[in-house]
């Protein structure tokens, strides 16, 4: 495996996956890299682990190259698990990070404060052509704030405490975000299992 696409067109998420895969000399593109246009894959999954598969595999089918594909998202126990897999798409399209998590602390307006536990959960799905499909998944727990809070991050960052903390997410400095985040801890069990494939260590799992 000399190089890899990460199913993204986030520079930033791509950065991340770089630095993962930089230290076994294995090549990281995003699509913003590739001279062809890809097509979006519809995320017709029930779960964050179907959508990762359908990106992963679709477009490792498509390149004949290994493929890096993350699902993630927002669930909240007082919701029954909403947004879930429809975070990104909570309050309709096109989507808004601000109508998104306005539309959570509006359905939890008489949620008391113990009950209101959730966690952002991020599965990863290594598609490698003639060989199976990889997943690792990583979990923030937290709850959800009364209001939002903070000008850093992204999506339902501002609303977000993480277990542990007395702040959100979206007060959080990166580098302290990213030692605690769901897709660290994805990247870190991936980061375990390549150990093993490459020779490179054991595995703890």
């Amino acid at each position: 495996m000399n190089e890899i696409i990460i199913a993204t067109k986030n520079r930033g998420k791509a950065k991340e996956y770089n630095q993962l895969f930089n230290e076994y000399g294995i090549t990281v593109k995003s699509l913003l890299d590739l001279s062809e246009e890809i097509p979006d894959v519809e995320e017709t999954g029930d779960t964050f682990k179907e959508n990762a598969r359908l990106k992963a595999e679709q477009i490792s089918r498509l390149l004949e190259i290994p493929v890096l594909a993350d699902d993630s998202g927002l669930v909240i126990d007082a919701l029954d698990g909403r947004p879930g897999v429809y975070s990104a798409r909570y309050a309709g399209e096109p989507t808004d990070d601000k109508k998104n998590y306005e539309k959570v602390l509006n359905e939890l307006t008489e949620v008391p404060s113990q009950s209101r536990t959730a966690r952002f959960v991020c599965v990863l799905a290594l598609a490698i052509p003639q060989g199976e499909t990889v997943f690792k998944e990583g979990f923030c727990e937290g709850i959800i704030a009364e209001s939002p809070v903070g000008g850093n991050g992204f999506g339902y960052d501002p609303i977000f405490i993480p277990e542990g903390f007395e702040k959100t997410m979206a007060q959080l400095e990166d580098e302290e975000k990213n030692k605690i985040s769901h897709r660290y801890h994805a990247l870190m069990k991936m980061k375990t299992w390549l150990n093993v494939k490459l020779g490179k260590g054991e595995s703890n799992e």
